[in-house]
């Protein structure tokens, strides 16, 4: 069941590379341009969108087809995705024709390989609903619901497309896999946030909820959770009865906040933070997957500045060798710019955590990066950072950094005197210091969570 077909290019598709590959189904579909012309459409007869074509994106970050199609491509290459509607049988071909002909002219390879052809696909497409939408499989007064069979979903243009324009239209958008599709990063981030949901088809179970468990069932244009008679929701054993991962995630989340000048530059906090613990800074960024630009500050700094007043919400990503992700929300206040953090890193059950550089970087950031807080936690996931469809432990906090201004409006006499059995560590200026909290080491939850729920109860009492 392959809707996603996807060319990867040594060379750009030019205006007649893609003409050659929109011609696939010959000269009886029309086309049609969506997302501000960043979308092309093969269409049927009353409009209906057979096979969407994104632009094409320059990739010269490396593992990012490795990332998220398990196939390895040098860098540079260009990625070009095409997605058929389920609505109609021969569209897959057509998708399949499309990548299969700009693979033709330009070299390359398509994924899935079997799905390359040159063939010109005899469509016979009929009206229906939804030819608004980019492809997408089902829409409900409530719900657009979309069925994506690949190795991960990742949080493309073209998905971030199908999110802008569903909740637009008051909609939530439903993600339908097989069970051994796994999310990345931000799709996870995208789809946990209500009313949005990741839909797993299990052929022991049926459908159930990827990230709660929650079965489910259709009813009145949705996926809801299946209750019992007496009103309970109910876990799919699919989701549980997995074995716990013996590999482990890092995530380091901090906020920053900076004067407003014009001499500011984005993402030196970022890098800081990825050179402390990998060893190199990010290996690119970008406002998509996949991740596509070498990692450039500046020009990380340009595009924000671009898009003042609103935020900008930006994705980094690390080398290979060292599986990192992070994601960077730049906003404008009306006390500075703030940037919120998310960084995550994945280990082996062979590989060490580095928690012996976390106190030093967390005074790096006091000291160069106007730090405001910092959680630091490990929790038992996979290396690669994807999420599958199973129970995975929740994070277990290791310690939490409390930056200058709040512990001089919160006192610091009280701030260093937490009613607990820890004590922490001063960093930064004497005048104007901030302070570290241990929390544990990474392995008691219970304790952890309990410790850390009682200092944020005493600093809030303040």
């Amino acid at each position: 069941m392959t809707k996603d077909v996807i060319a990867l290019t040594p060379k750009m598709p030019d205006t007649w590379a893609l003409l050659a590959g929109l011609y696939a189904g010959g000269p009886g579909l029309d086309v049609s341009a969506t997302a501000d012309g960043a979308v092309i459409q093969l269409c049927g007869h009353g409009g209906r969108p057979l096979v969407s074509v994104e632009a094409p994106v320059l990739v010269q970050v490396p593992g990012e087809a490795r990332r998220l199609l398990g196939i390895d491509v040098p860098v540079p290459f260009w990625w070009t995705e095409a997605r058929a509607s389920t609505a109609v049988p021969e569209a897959a071909r057509l998708a399949g024709s499309v990548c299969g002909r700009l693979n033709a002219l330009l070299g390359g390879t398509t994924w899935p390989s079997a799905t390359a052809t040159t063939e010109v696909v005899d469509t016979d497409a009929v009206a229906a609903s939804g030819a608004d939408q980019p492809a997408v499989d089902v829409l409900t007064d409530s719900t657009a619901v979309v069925l994506i069979d690949r190795p991960v979903v990742a949080l493309t243009s073209w998905l971030s497309e199908v999110l802008r324009t569903t909740s637009a239209a008051g909609r939530a958008l439903q993600i339908v896999t097989p069970p051994h599709v796994r999310l990345s990063c931000p799709a996870r981030t995208t789809l946990a946030q209500v009313p949005n949901r990741w839909v797993v088809q299990d052929p022991a179970c049926g459908y159930y909820d990827g990230l709660s468990g929650a079965a489910l069932r259709w009813q009145d244009g949705t996926f809801t959770p299946d209750l019992t008679g007496d009103g309970r929701a109910t876990v799919a054993d699919a989701f549980t009865s997995v074995t716990p991962s013996s590999e482990r995630q890092l995530i380091i989340a901090f906020r920053t906040l900076h004067p407003a000048d014009e001499q500011l530059m984005l993402g030196r906090a970022l890098e800081a933070a990825w050179q402390s613990l990998t060893g190199t800074a990010p290996a690119g960024w970008g406002t998509a997957e996949p991740v596509n630009l070498p990692w450039r500050p500046r020009q990380l700094t340009d595009l924000a500045r671009s898009r003042v007043p609103g935020p900008t919400q930006l994705i980094a990503i690390g080398h290979p060798d060292r599986p990192s992700f992070a994601t960077l929300r730049v906003t404008r206040t009306t006390t500075g710019v703030e940037e919120d953090v998310h960084l995550t890193l994945g280990y082996s059950k062979d590989e060490t955590a580095p928690l012996d550089a976390i106190k030093p970087l967390a005074e790096a950031l006091v000291t160069d990066h106007h730090l405001t807080t910092m959680l630091t936690s490990l929790r038992q996931a996979r290396r690669d950072l994807t999420t599958p469809p199973h129970l995975e432990a929740p994070p277990i906090p290791h310690s939490f950094t409390l930056g200058p201004k709040d512990v001089r409006d919160i006192g610091l006499t009280h701030a260093r005197r937490p009613p607990l059995d820890l004590r922490p560590t001063q960093l930064g200026p004497a005048a104007q210091p901030a302070l570290h909290y241990p929390l544990g080491d990474g392995a008691g939850a219970d304790h952890a969570w309990t410790t850390l729920r009682r200092l944020a109860q005493h600093l809030k009492q303040a």
